[in-house]
């Protein structure tokens, strides 16, 4: 008996330890399984998220768009708000270029590039959404080639007067205007199949995505943009009235932080009231040929303008404070480099006036600075090495980042070169490391004036042509 006792007692004992056992057992997983849950919720195991952003903000914005894949937490850190502000306060912001190009069939794509990890990247392709309300039109003789652009025949309008009216509506979009405020990029009215257009739409670079924004007042195409104040300023270009086409001196601005549309007073031109004939008056329209954000003013050369004529007949410019238009010094309106069609190219670099002046030569240019006391403009580099390219709309553009100007132009191999210049070196600093070094056949240098120019990346884009450029601080 006392052998069952001694038996049966182990026996009792074992099944309470097991028992007791598997219930710590189990208590200890379910510790561990509440503690694993509480670690894979977070960024990264064992630190709290808010040093796992300034960890992530802290890394190169090229190697969000792969990191976005680790899970669906760290995808929506890396389309937050909050990991691009902590970016800013860090001081760890990127500038990137972002270039508008336009294929051979006519269809026209943004694409990015990190001047620093030479990382390319195509953005989502832009909404192409005409608005019921916009008037479907003609366009008249007179504006013809400086409205269609490279990108639409004439032979196809012609053929729309003569009946064939399907014609317009086929042409493509084109005519759209860019500007970048706010760590944004937008792109406002334009042409599409034969419509002016009002729409106007933002890319975020956060969320990677194009969103509709508040439609301007009047629909336009070829109007002139800039940024004053952190607000898009929106001026001049064409529209489409009952009698076809007509030149605005209309302008308006709008603000991302509201994003509402304020009108702005329109330009007075008032020296295209000196036309001496009314016939000419009638015949050379006025327009904008440019605008830029310059000494907290908006300052916008104009022409007068009858195809194939051009006559610059100096500017104006805003002043936000008095809400104002005066009229643009007399050396800086008349003497503004310009470009086919009229066009002008500037930026302001380190608060200095730099414009593009293309050359009567195939494959050279200059870059000019504004001199404010003198009232003049005075060559900074004699050479630019860029081709022209008569076929194309635009065969060059200009910008700048990284606290120097850039030229963006297509090399010997048609590729988009992104060119680079210190204008520091010519104005007696010393060189900075970074000039002199160039790759081989895209170097170019200036001996009287120690200009350097290298090719920061290059692209090859099929035979695209160059339409517009931008850069976000994001």
């Amino acid at each position: 008996m006392g052998g069952v006792l001694s038996l049966g007692g182990p026996k009792c004992r074992t099944s309470e330890y097991n028992e007791m056992l598997n219930n710590g057992s189990c208590k200890r997983q379910k510790t561990s399984s509440f503690s694993y849950d509480e670690e894979s919720s977070r960024l990264i195991p064992f630190l709290p998220d808010e040093l796992s952003i300034q960890i992530l903000a802290r890394l190169p914005r090229f190697c969000y768009f792969n990191l976005r894949s680790v899970s669906q937490k760290w995808k929506a850190t890396f389309e937050s708000a909050e990991l691009f502000k902590v970016r800013k306060e860090l001081g760890s912001t990127e500038e990137w270029l972002y270039v508008l190009i336009k294929d051979e069939a006519d269809e026209l794509s943004w694409h990015a590039l990190d001047p620093l990890s030479k990382h390319w990247q195509r953005l989502p392709p832009m909404p192409n959404v005409v608005c019921a309300d916009e008037s479907k039109r003609g366009f008249p003789g007179l504006w013809l080639r400086n409205v269609v652009g490279s990108g639409i025949k004439i032979a196809e309008v012609i053929r729309s007067w003569l009946g064939q009216k399907d014609t317009l509506d086929q042409m493509p979009f084109g005519g759209c205007s860019n500007g970048a405020v706010d760590g944004c990029l937008y792109v406002l009215g334009g042409f599409s199949r034969a419509t002016t257009m009002r729409s106007v739409w933002r890319f975020d670079p956060i969320s990677n995505k194009w969103s509709k924004m508040n439609s301007m007042s009047t629909g336009r195409a070829y109007c002139k943009t800039s940024i004053l104040n952190n607000k898009l300023y929106v001026v001049g270009g064409v529209n489409q009235g009952r009698g076809g086409l007509t030149s605005l001196q209309s302008a308006e601005v709008f603000d991302p932080c509201t994003g509402t549309w304020s009108d702005v007073p329109s330009m007075p031109f008032s020296k295209a009231q000196l036309v001496p004939t009314a016939y000419l008056s009638d015949l050379l329209k006025p327009i904008a040929t440019g605008m830029t954000s310059y000494m907290g003013r908006l300052f916008v050369p104009q022409s007068l303008y009858s195809w194939p004529f051009i006559v610059d007949v100096g500017g104006e410019i805003y002043d936000p404070e008095t809400n104002s238009w005066a009229e643009m010094p007399t050396g800086m309106g008349e003497g503004w480099p310009a470009r086919q069609a009229g066009t002008k190219l500037s930026v302001v670099v380190d608060g200095e006036l730099y414009a593009l002046d293309p050359s009567a030569s195939s494959n050279s240019g200059k870059i000019k600075v504004y001199d404010q006391k003198e009232d003049t403009w005075k060559v900074a580099i004699g050479k630019v090495p860029v081709a022209d390219f008569t076929e194309s709309e635009s065969p060059y553009l200009l910008t700048g980042f990284h606290g120097k100007i850039h030229v963006l132009t297509k090399d010997a191999n048609h590729n988009i070169a992104v060119m680079q210049a210190d204008v520091r070196d010519n104005l007696g600093s010393p060189l900075s490391s970074t000039s002199v070094y160039a790759k081989s056949l895209h170097e170019h240098s200036d001996s009287s004036e120690t200009v350097f120019w290298k090719v920061i990346d290059s692209k090859n884009l099929g035979s695209a042509e160059l339409v517009n450029c931008q850069v976000l601080d994001v």
